[in-house]
């Protein structure tokens, strides 16, 4: 596939650009919205050369979105669909997986708002029995400091049979919650940060009990309609995407062993940690409302952001995650893994800017690290330290957090 010429709108072969007029960077005594508007601007070179890459490395395709002040810059690299040689396009509706927490998080936050929820509580307190630990805290979910174990590591220890044995099931949350509770916790309650695909089941099982209704409805009730997500969506246990999507392809363990398309699944292993649908527009659009104070209260948005270290490069609050770059700049958002996709979907500070990107295959870490080169490219532009950069390695995914990949 053949990359286009930078311009306003311009389109050919798999790739459509607009191009980003932004100011320069910030000078020293500016408020933190005047220092967020005036990031360097997205360096689009780079950014197709991220795309480039990864397709090089074992995705069939990638693609990405920047939403900027209003102007729009996309770029799409190979394939959506490996058999009809379908382009893939900024455009495409994709499996977000582990992005779904950050909507789940906005969700109780809300029930926070509305005072049907406490994150200092007990979980047990609104889920009487659930856990073996009446400690653990709304906030300890939210956060992964509960301690429970992630039920996905003992799912995906193996990646293509364990995929194959899930594909069509169809677990309830209670399930999942007891899958996790046959382990040993990692830590006590709130002595250590521990990813764990559990706490976000639990973030589900939360939302029914308070609202009444399924976590569907609340998504489409408090975030899908008001932000006008006309093409997000969450469709547990259907196994199909709708509309026009990019297909997803899983990477076996075996070196050169060929792709699985792993597009059509229940996602049932994940539900409120990673079942929601959406395209690069719809999340920038949701991580914009965000960042910018339109879902949450002030009080609410200032808890979430509450980050607590994780390791030189990422700290996480509530259901997100902030990463400091290369250029020193710190973007808000969160990674996505399920089978066959990456995602990553990260805001600046005051919302202003915001990119999405996917690549359509997992359990590749050269793809997943490289990927990661969008948000430098985004935020950074030029002023990109690519040595300091490359110094940050993910061996582990959302799924199946413990285990190491090759």
């Amino acid at each position: 596939m053949i990359s286009a010429t930078v311009g306003r709108g311009a389109v050919l072969g798999a790739v459509t650009l607009s191009l980003l007029g932004v100011p320069a960077q910030a000078a020293p005594g500016q408020t933190r919205t005047e220092a967020a508007a005036a990031l360097p601007a997205p360096d689009t070179a780079a950014l197709r050369n991220v795309l480039r890459s990864a397709v090089k490395q074992g995705a069939p395709g990638a693609m990405a979105r920047i939403d900027d002040h209003g102007s729009v810059y996309t770029a799409a690299r190979g394939f959506a669909d490996r058999r009809a040689q379908r382009a893939i396009a900024a455009t495409d509706r994709f499996r977000v997986g582990s992005v779904t927490k950050t909507f789940t998080a906005v969700v109780l936050l809300q029930l926070v708002d509305e005072r049907k929820l406490a994150l200092d509580t007990s979980v047990n307190r609104y889920l009487p029995g659930l856990l073996p630990d009446n400690r653990i805290t709304v906030r300890h979910v939210l956060s992964h400091r509960s301690g429970l174990y992630d039920y996905t590591n003992d799912l995906f220890a193996h990646t293509v049979s364990g995929f194959e044995s899930v594909r069509k099931k169809v677990y309830t949350y209670r399930q999942l919650v007891k899958l996790s509770l046959k382990k040993a916790r990692t830590n006590a309650p709130g002595a250590a940060y521990s990813y764990s695909n559990t706490n976000f089941v639990v973030a589900g099982m939360l939302i029914e009990k308070l609202t009444g209704h399924s976590v569907r409805s609340a998504y489409e009730n408090r975030v899908f309609k008001p932000l006008k997500l006309k093409d997000t969506s969450y469709v547990h246990p259907d196994a199909k995407i709708p509309g026009r999507y990019a297909r997803g392809y899983l990477t076996p363990d075996k070196a050169g062993a060929a792709l699985i398309d792993s597009t059509e699944q229940t996602l049932s292993w994940a539900q409120s940690a990673g079942a929601i649908i959406s395209t690069p527009r719809d999340l920038n659009t949701f991580l914009s409302a965000l960042a910018g104070g339109k879902l949450l209260s002030s009080t609410a948005l200032r808890e979430m952001e509450r980050f607590k270290k994780v390791n030189s490069t990422t700290a996480y609050g509530l259901g997100l995650r902030r990463r400091t770059l290369s250029c020193g700049v710190s973007v808000y958002g969160h990674t996505g893994v399920v089978q066959g996709y990456y995602t990553y979907a990260f805001t600046s500070k005051d919302g202003r800017r915001s990119v999405s990107a996917l690549a359509n295959t997992s359990n590749n870490t050269k793809v997943l690290n490289t990927m990661a080169g969008t948000l430098e490219s985004a935020f950074c532009g030029k002023q990109s330290n690519p040595k300091r950069a490359r110094t940050v390695f993910e061996r582990t995914e959302d799924v199946a957090p413990s285990v190491v990949r090759r």
